[in-house]
């Protein structure tokens, strides 16, 4: 009897189950949304607002009393509610990192790039395993370097990040001694990042010092004391790839990679060092998702990353791994070639258009970038790099970042990178509306030069 009872409690709740699951779905196969029809409805809403074309509505963004949306936000020299007025006498901004060059080609991706989050989604410190990282997403990382060919995975430890910024910091500590009576020099080739010094001046350890430029440190006799190299490549600012400059056993390099992709230059081989830092910023252009990873080799070096960003902030955001997980998804569907077909046709556009008006100047220059063959796209390619490193040939214009102002351009001074202030840097990354505003002004300050230059 018992047991006749049990069978039909057990058969109510399967017919159950098979009930509901009937009645989730239309026809066609499709599910009958319920809890996600109000958010989903509410994100294709601010999606259409077109902005002019000039800007973006964001489902965060503000919302002016009267209003039933957010209001548009503008691109650089557009305004009004719609940004459809243009202010021609405002400055091109050039200065910032933004890779807002990408936000066509999600426009282009939206179904499938779009995510809906349930509000109770992770909400434990960890996930099920108690680490702090998503294996899923860690396997993505690893099959997208392994198609790219851009970073050996085999046989390393891979930790995340808030972007490559906080890692920056975790490396540092972990490669330096915890000896604090011979503190590791911190040293990177100009022109460098100028993170690197700031970072590592701010937290004021006793366990390591920026100490400049690699160049005073070539032929230094003293093999007791750490030398941490910082070594990026593609370098920010002037895209070349670099290499280590010093060597030696009391010496370890830290490979900053975060342009290290198809859209940027050309991959000649798989990166090799021990440790190598890369991030969404510059991969997908979600700079605002502050995601990144480090490819460790040992694992010691790996478990004092560890420590650092346990203590640091416990792990990245949850929800940060899930939508780098979902943007990789969309990458890797196409083995890559979609974004970096598109992310390399808009960088190489960009380079060669500012390349034609530079090469008019007398006045002006641009870095030369050798071309290389690319084993992903399996062809020699030209450049395409992120920014413009502009110099200013004229004796007299020794502040090339005075020039450009006057000019109504806004780049970043040379000295930033501690180089000479004959350079300013230029971002190539920005909106489609920042280029064209940018490239104009300088057609319009190189046609102001006496003549022609003499090729």
């Amino acid at each position: 009897m018992v047991k006749t009872q049990s069978f039909k409690l057990v058969l109510c709740l399967v017919c159950s189950i098979i009930l509901n699951i009937f009645f989730l779905f239309k026809v066609g196969g499709e599910w009958n949304l319920s809890w996600s029809k109000r958010a989903a409805t509410e994100a294709e809403a601010v999606a259409a607002i077109s902005c002019s074309g000039h800007g973006r509505a964001y489902l965060d963004g503000l919302v002016l009393d009267g209003n039933k949306g957010p209001v548009c936000e503008c691109n650089t020299c557009y305004g009004g509610p719609d940004c459809s007025q243009f202010f021609p006498d405002c400055s091109a901004d050039a200065n910032g990192g933004d890779p807002l060059f990408l936000e066509p080609f999600w426009m282009q991706h939206a179904a499938s790039s779009a995510l809906l989050v349930a509000g109770w989604h992770r909400m434990s410190y960890s996930y099920a395993d108690r680490s702090t990282i998503s294996i899923e997403l860690e396997r993505h990382i690893r099959k997208l370097h392994d198609i790219v060919g851009n970073a050996a995975t085999e046989g390393r430890y891979v930790v995340f990040g808030a972007g490559s910024t906080q890692l920056l910091s975790a490396v540092v500590y972990a490669l330096s001694p915890d000896n604090s009576s011979s503190p590791a020099r911190v040293v990177a080739s100009i022109p460098f990042y100028p993170i690197y010094e700031k970072q590592t001046d701010f937290f004021q350890s006793v366990d390591f010092h920026f100490q400049g430029d690699t160049s005073f440190w070539k032929n230094n006799s003293d093999t007791d004391t750490e030398i941490i190299e910082f070594v990026t490549s593609p370098n920010n600012p002037d895209g070349q790839l670099n290499t280590a400059v010093l060597h030696g056993p009391n010496v370890k390099e830290i490979y900053d990679h975060a342009y290290y992709w198809p859209h940027f230059t050309a991959i000649p081989a798989p990166a090799d060092g021990d440790v190598m830092i890369f991030t969404l910023s510059k991969l997908t252009g979600h700079a605002g998702s502050r995601f990144g990873w480090a490819i460790i080799k040992d694992k010691d070096i790996y478990q004092r990353i560890l420590t650092y960003l346990t203590l640091n902030t416990m792990g990245v955001s949850r929800d940060s791994q899930l939508r780098a997980l979902k943007l990789l998804k969309v990458v890797l569907a196409t083995g890559g070639r979609e974004i970096f077909e598109f992310g390399h046709e808009t960088m190489r556009k960009r380079w060669e258009n500012l390349n034609k008006v530079i090469s008019t100047s007398k006045r002006f220059s641009l870095q030369k970038i050798t071309p290389k063959y690319c084993t992903y796209f399996r062809q020699i390619r030209g450049a395409s790099p992120a920014y413009g490193w502009l110099k200013c040939e004229k004796q007299e214009d020794q502040h090339c970042y005075a020039v450009l102002q006057a000019a109504n351009i806004t780049g970043r001074e040379g000295s930033i990178f501690f180089a000479e202030d004959r350079y300013v840097r230029l971002s190539l990354i920005k909106s489609q509306d920042d280029f064209d505003l940018l490239l104009d002004k300088l057609n319009r300050l190189v046609a102001r030069e006496e003549g022609p230059r003499t090729m």
